[in-house]
């Protein structure tokens, strides 16, 4: 494996571990959560882990799941269930529904010091609200593009709609989390107030070349030398697979034994499998089992443009992966070209293209896969958790600086 000099490596976008922070009472307020299985959920259930481990006490606000479940309740974590109805073309997940009048008397009872608010539902803007009517401080996170995901559903004309009713929502919050800075610019330049970013990390002792199987590419009609292309995530419209499709054909032209696996599903996958037969449909992964299927690839496609991020960049990588994406969210942040991986302008699929099919060469691609996993050592989890922890004090503080502040001028004689 290849070395890699300090500032080759992207940056992390809060870049020291945060000083010793006081135990603090966070409501998580939330839509989706494991077992539920997106980056949503992996991501928050991550930082609700390393929020405990750093002695924080959490309140996970979330809808029930299914009929017969019951919350988890102990020193450290207490789940509070909410009423939710299924999301359609989402297969089980659940939108919260609106419940200010509960958390207000919820939150009366028991006060935690900030409420985080992580997805832009009808719970999510109660939540909001609730917290703003008992003055406590509130922030939010920015994870999925639901404006861009519209048209990809046939509901194109709800996208500015959704993009003002989002802007609205994030900004009656002290502070809005986002994972990237190309991220912070956009939503900044559309309105957004109190953009702070951090990034979010990677499990690097999971997602290891290491877990390379011989019998899981044999499985796959692969060698030991033939090319093994991937594809993993969601298998949604808003994926762009067909993008994939395109550039597997090109790959494909030029070395005829390569091989495409799908590792994900959603409501495409029925229709792509019955179209593509030739191609692998491995269905749902997860754990080890999912690190094994990225590392017993050799390049990995990623054309989606709806992402606020897209964590199975930084899996692929960690697993050896170079990644051919476009210039867009995690991907213009982690992809240095032509070290470990290819960009193409965002939209220009002729490009996208002909970066997968260049990335695909025998000798190209042994250069990325060599550097591909040094570009993400150093995303570890554990300085994501420091910055999310330290973000959360900082928003309790100027909350409390501003109720002060405010409170003063209030009694101030005239």
């Amino acid at each position: 494996m290849g070395s890699m000099h300090e500032d080759d490596l992207p940056p992390l976008c809060v870049h020291d571990y945060a000083p010793s922070q006081p135990q603090l009472r966070i409501a998580v307020v939330t839509e989706t959560y494991p077992p539920e299985v997106n980056g949503v959920a992996m991501t928050l259930s991550r930082m609700v882990d390393g929020l405990i481990r750093r002695g924080h006490r959490i309140q996970l606000v979330r809808p029930r799941q299914h009929a017969q479940e019951r919350p988890a309740s102990g020193h450290a974590l207490e789940e509070v269930l909410a009423a939710g109805v299924p999301i359609p073309s989402y297969a089980g997940l659940k939108l919260g529904l609106p419940a200010k009048r509960a958390l207000t008397r919820l939150w009366s009872l028991q006060r935690p010091d900030v409420v985080h608010v992580v997805t832009e539902g009808p719970l999510g803007s109660s939540a909001i609200a609730a917290a703003r009517k008992l003055r406590l401080p509130v922030t939010s996170d920015f994870h999925t593009n639901f404006h861009a995901y519209s048209h990809h559903y046939g509901m194109g004309w709800l996208k500015r709609p959704i993009a003002a009713y989002l802007r609205r929502f994030h900004n009656k919050t002290d502070a809005t989390f986002v994972p990237t800075g190309q991220l912070a610019r956009e939503l900044g330049d559309n309105g957004y107030d109190n953009l702070l970013v951090v990034a979010r990390g990677v499990d690097t002792a999971l997602f290891h070349p290491e877990r390379r199987s011989s019998d899981l590419r044999r499985a796959w009609g692969a060698t030991d030398n033939s090319l093994v292309v991937l594809s993993v995530g969601r298998m949604a419209p808003e994926k762009n697979l067909n993008l994939v499709l395109e550039a597997f054909a090109a790959i494909q032209a030029r070395q005829p034994e390569a091989r495409l696996v799908f590792v994900g599903d959603g409501p495409v996958r029925a229709g792509l499998q019955a179209r593509h037969p030739q191609h692998v449909f491995a269905g749902m992964r997860s754990g080890a089992d999912l690190a094994s299927h990225y590392a017993s690839g050799d390049l990995f496609l990623f054309p989606s443009l709806t992402e606020t991020f897209g964590n199975v960049t930084q899996e692929a990588l960690a697993s050896g992966l170079p990644v051919v994406a476009y210039d867009y969210a995690a991907a213009s942040e982690l992809i240095v070209p032509g070290r470990n991986g290819r960009l193409a302008p965002a939209g220009d699929a002729t490009a996208f293209v002909a970066a997968a099919r260049e990335a695909a060469e025998p000798n190209t691609l042994r250069v990325l896969r060599n550097h591909a996993r040094m570009s993400v050592v150093g995303n570890d989890w554990e300085h994501i958790h420091d910055a999310f922890a330290a973000a959360l004090g900082q928003a309790v503080r100027s909350h409390e600086r501003r109720y002060q502040a405010a409170t003063a001028i209030v009694m101030a004689p005239d």
